[in-house]
This record gives C-alpha cells, structure tokens and sequence, in this order.
C-alpha cells in the first residue's frame, strides 16, 4: 500500500494509495487544492471543513456538467464550446453566488 502526504489549502494531509498510484494521487489534490484557493481568493475567512465542502461543491458540479455535456454528445446533440458560449459569464456568476450562499449559510451554522 502506497501513502504520500498532500497539500491542501495550506494544510498537510497523509494519504494511503494503492502501490503506483501516488503521482495520481497527488494530481488530484492539486486541483482539490487549486479550487480551494480560488475559494479563498473571494475574501472571508473560513475553516478548513467548510473550504473543503466548497471545494468537493465547485468539483461535484464540475462532473456533473461533464456528464451532461456527455450525454448530449452521446445523444447526437453538438457540445458547446465554452470559450464561445456567450452565457458562460452569466453562468460563472450564478455558480459564485451559489457558493456565496453556501458559504453564508454554513457561517449561520
């Protein structure tokens, strides 16, 4: 069994892998680590769990745009390309606030 220690957000983390599997896994962290800097990058202050919890939100829609986009092409229907898509600013604003929200709602905890 392979381990290796991760950064994220400034924080250490030991980490057990199957044997081979370490470089993957310290890929993984890094963009685990480089959504919770852009996190950090909007302002507040938040604790390790809830920069986490945003960081695992950002990644799970990531995918699930991913898996629409997917599905669409699967389904015949042409993938956007986002550096043309028009509404990706407007999109990017509403995936802010919805952080935003999360993240107010989590301090009101």
């Amino acid at each position: 069994m392979g381990q290796v220690t991760v950064r994220v957000g400034g924080y250490s983390h030991p980490v057990s892998c199957e044997d081979g599997q370490e470089g993957h896994l310290v890929t993984l962290a890094a963009e685990v680590d480089k959504r919770v800097n852009s996190i950090k990058a909007m302002g507040g202050q938040f604790g390790e769990a809830r920069l986490l919890l945003l960081a695992a939100l950002l990644l799970a829609d990531e995918v699930h745009d991913l898996k629409v986009a997917i599905a669409q092409q699967r389904s015949g229907q042409p993938m956007p390309q986002l550096a043309q898509d028009p509404k990706l600013a407007e999109r990017l604003a509403r995936i802010a606030e919805r952080i935003e929200g999360i993240a107010q709602n989590l301090d009101r905890s």
